[in-house]
């Protein structure tokens, strides 16, 4: 199977971080204002606990799916006998899982006056199984994937104004945005013919994925706990408003993260067909490449939602979530913890066949943010989740770090951390005095970004750091293209 570029699905991928980031941005102002942080806190509560059912539902093959189709691309008969088999799998846990949900609704008063809210957010159980994405993202499809995940957002965008009209709409605003994460799948299992054959393969073995799939459903549900484990006990130990105030800070940072890690999301398949092929030189080369994207992308993202909190706050969710500032303010860091774990762990520990440290590593973050939630949540609600989250998303990283200081050591040896702080100084006093000013949020937002990011990308561009001189060039280039084709059109 022809390699797809790098380049090209880096764009896709970008394209698809921008659509998750520009559709919250445009709908969630508008939500959060009618739904109030009960609404919103209602069904941040419904999915955080029906992810539990989801994991269970998927195992680990949403990872070792990519790396084990990846392996095989060019081989059409084996790449099709290992998807038949990871879909048999998928489909024997989702039947397991909604049996689970069932008993958990029926017997759990916590559930039952939201019984179907949490009934249509399971509908992601069926929809994540059909959808073998892992597939699509092993072949490289990233603009098939980009144009169908755009489409899906777009025809929520306009749902959610239709629709969601008062503060009962809740549980409508729970099914469009199932519908937005996860309808396009339906796609994926139609088109699916396109990559695979659909006729009875035989000789197929289950047997073999067992180990590694466990390997990875551990690691999926060690990391599924501490990452949803926050708005669970908030739910229990506090109100839905709690629950709503710590939905919008994750929400901004979930945006942030997203962008962080859209690079390495592209890598998985291309490192772990490199590791596979002994191509090791070209897999530490991407490996520095991604890891330089994620601390100078990560770092003045941080520290610029940290001193526009409040700003930032107020104008994607309201006035009603001042609650939300503190535990944005908290839970900013994890921006680089994720993005740099996401990295070691995905792109390295996976590709290297080094599951297990990665499962260690969430197990820590899992325990960790237990025992930090039970502790800070009874006394600090919302805030007390976010400090669960920093320590736990920095504990996994010092696991990580240890089982790869080895080979990690020559990679952050070609980071320029000095450019990259002296370049978040620069922004910040370009752009901090703009809080003094009496302007609306959307303005005080847009005013700092350009001054603060500008001034970063600028001494950056300046003391000529590579990977800012290559994104400057790929722009520069697009855009002469776009003039080139406008003037033979004309």
């Amino acid at each position: 199977m022809k390699s797809k570029s790098l380049k090209v699905n880096f764009v896709m991928n970008m394209i698809l971080t921008m659509s998750s980031f520009i559709f919250p941005l445009i709908t969630f102002p508008y939500v959060s204002r009618i739904l109030l942080p009960v609404g919103t806190g209602k069904v941040s509560f419904a999915t955080s606990f029906v992810s539990y059912f989801t994991m269970v539902s998927q195992l680990g093959i949403p990872t070792y799916g990519i790396r084990a189709c990846a392996k095989v691309r060019d081989n059409k008969e084996e790449l099709t006998r290992i998807a038949h088999e990871l879909l048999f799998i998928n489909f024997f846990m989702c039947v397991l899982s909604y049996v689970a949900l069932a008993i958990a609704l029926k017997y759990i008063p916590r559930l039952q006056s939201d019984r179907e809210l949490y009934i249509i957010i399971s509908f992601t159980i069926l929809l994540n199984a059909i959808g073998m994405e892992w597939l699509y993202k092993a072949l490289e499809q990233y603009t098939y994937i980009t144009i169908r995940s755009v489409l899906f957002k777009f025809i929520a965008l306009i749902a959610m104004f239709l629709l969601i009209h008062n503060q009962k709409d809740y549980v409508v605003y729970g099914a469009i945005s199932i519908f937005a994460a996860s309808a396009s799948n339906i796609l994926n299992f139609i088109n699916v013919r396109k990559y695979v054959e659909l006729k009875w393969m035989g000789n197929y073995s289950i047997k073999r994925h067992l180990k590694p799939i466990i390997t990875f459903f551990a690691i999926a549900c060690a990391g599924t706990i501490y990452t949803s484990l926050d708005n669970v006990m908030l739910g229990f130990m506090t109100t839905d408003a709690d629950v709503g105030y710590y939905n919008a800070a994750v929400k901004i940072k979930t945006i942030l993260v997203s962008i962080v890690t859209s690079l390495g999301a592209v890598l998985l398949p291309r490192a772990s067909y490199y590791v596979e092929n002994g191509m090791l030189d070209d897999f530490k080369k991407i490996t520095c490449k991604a890891l330089n994207f994620v601390f100078l992308i990560a770092s003045p993202l941080v520290v610029y939602f940290i001193i526009f909190a409040k700003e930032s706050v107020f104008f994607l969710s309201g006035d009603s979530y001042a609650g939300a500032i503190i535990p944005m303010q908290i839970i900013m860091p994890t921006v680089l913890f994720i993005g740099i774990t996401n990295l070691l762990g995905i792109q390295i520990l996976v590709p290297l066949g080094k599951e297990k440290m990665l499962l260690y590593s969430a197990i820590v973050g899992a325990i960790v943010d237990f025992i930090i939630n039970a502790i800070c949540i009874p006394q600090f609600a919302s805030a007390g989740a976010a400090i669960g989250t920093v320590v736990a998303e920095f504990s996994v990283l010092v696991v990580q770090y240890m089982c790869l200081r080895k080979e990690i050591h020559e990679v952050l040896s070609t980071i320029h951390f000095w450019r990259i702080g002296v370049a978040v100084i620069i922004g910040l006093l370009l752009s901090a005095w703009i809080k003094l000013m009496d302007v609306n949020y959307f303005l005080t937002l847009l005013f700092s970004a350009i001054l603060f990011f500008g001034g970063y990308g600028l001494f950056l561009l300046a003391r000529k750091e590579q990977l800012v001189i290559e994104i400057k060039d790929v722009v520069v280039e697009k855009i002469l293209r776009i003039k080139k084709n406008i003037f033979n059109q004309n």
